[in-house]
């Protein structure tokens, strides 16, 4: 079990195979890597279910290769056009998972190699087409974290900027706490060729245009975003996990957050926030065990309201009525309103 959602293993991937498994989406979400908060938003698991398999698809047809086999619909897998109502289960191919081993502090990762396959790639790939204020970069800007040259800019970005290019970002992805780190430790720690890391950016950018391009169409922006990737049998780069929904990427509509980024807004204005910033500061690996506090409840009213965010970019992004919500413009009208009251 996930924070967010459920695995179903059908059939177990072997060292050279990939297994069977089924996504089983909830209605849960987590913030700030917490796991999952004390709220359910109506609908989310479905909602994403959706939106990942119709980008999955549109990707297929670009030829890039998923993991997604189809979603589940009265005990049969079926293509999202052939669906009566929305599901909450998708099928995929499973990877095997190599989980770094931790050693007086540091991650091993020497049990990857360059003849490995039918695996997770250790890594989360973000890519940012905007600097929203409060971003990451600025910090590790500002710290020396992560250089100007690290980023791919030439000089010092500003809260709000459209880049001309999009910085391609890279984190762990099987540590305690994800932490940034260059493209060069990242291809030690997976041990990538240059033609895989080729293809694993041009994977990036086939991705994120087409995001970017079907958000447009409903005028929204596509600020960021994270993928997964891992090698198939055959070590071709296979994209995984989920994409192209309000909890992988930051979409805005006039800067109003299409995403749980709300959610972050809420929580960053709250005790508990300032308890696990501190912790993580204090603690990388068990930073949870510092924070004394729960996270308190959403406004209720705000809460439903993010769940229909979820709804409205489903039914209007895949051109279809899943879900009997008002259209996205008005929530959000009605979400701007109460983050800017401050409750």
């Amino acid at each position: 079990m996930g924070s967010v959602k459920d695995l179903q293993v059908i059939r177990k991937p072997s060292l050279e195979e990939p297994g069977l498994g089924r996504f089983v989406f909830s209605d849960r979400y987590s913030v700030f890597d917490w796991g999952e908060m004390p709220q359910h938003l109506d609908n989310k698991g479905r909602s994403l279910c959706v939106i990942g398999a119709y980008f999955f698809e549109k990707l297929e047809k670009m030829g890039v290769k998923t993991h997604y086999r189809g979603l589940v619909e009265d005990g049969h897998v079926k293509k999202i056009d052939s669906l009566k109502h929305p599901s909450d289960t998708m099928e995929v191919d499973l990877l095997n998972v190599i989980k770094p081993v931790l050693e007086d502090g540091a991650y091993d990762y020497s049990a990857y190699g360059s003849d490995t396959v039918n695996f997770l790639i250790p890594l989360e790939i973000i890519y940012r087409n905007w600097l929203p204020e409060g971003a990451s970069v600025f910090k590790r800007l500002e710290t020396g974290s992560s250089t100007l040259e690290d980023l791919g800019l030439s000089e010092m970005p500003k809260p709000g900027q459209k880049l001309e290019r999009p910085i391609i970002d890279v984190s762990s992805k099987l540590e305690a706490t994800d932490r940034y780190v260059s493209w060069e430790e990242a291809r030690k720690m997976a041990v990538l060729s240059d033609r895989e890391f080729s293809e694993i950016k041009n994977t990036i950018n086939i991705v994120n245009d087409l995001i970017s391009a079907e958000a447009g169409k409903i005028n929204l922006v596509n600020n960021d975003g994270k993928m997964e990737m891992g090698f198939d049998k055959n070590r071709n780069v296979t994209l995984v996990d989920v994409i192209g929904t309000p909890d992988e990427c930051r979409f805005t509509s006039a800067d109003i957050p299409v995403s749980k980024e709300a959610a972050r807004i809420f929580y960053r204005r709250t005790q508990w926030y300032e308890e696990v910033n501190l912790a993580k500061k204090k603690d990388r690996v068990n930073w949870k065990k510092h924070v004394k506090s729960v996270p308190p409840l959403l406004e209720e009213r705000l809460a439903l309201l993010i769940g229909y965010i979820y709804q409205a970019f489903a039914n209007e992004v895949t051109g279809r009525k899943w879900f009997d919500v008002p259209v996205l413009s008005d929530i959000l009208d009605e979400v701007n309103g109460i983050l800017k009251s401050g409750k």
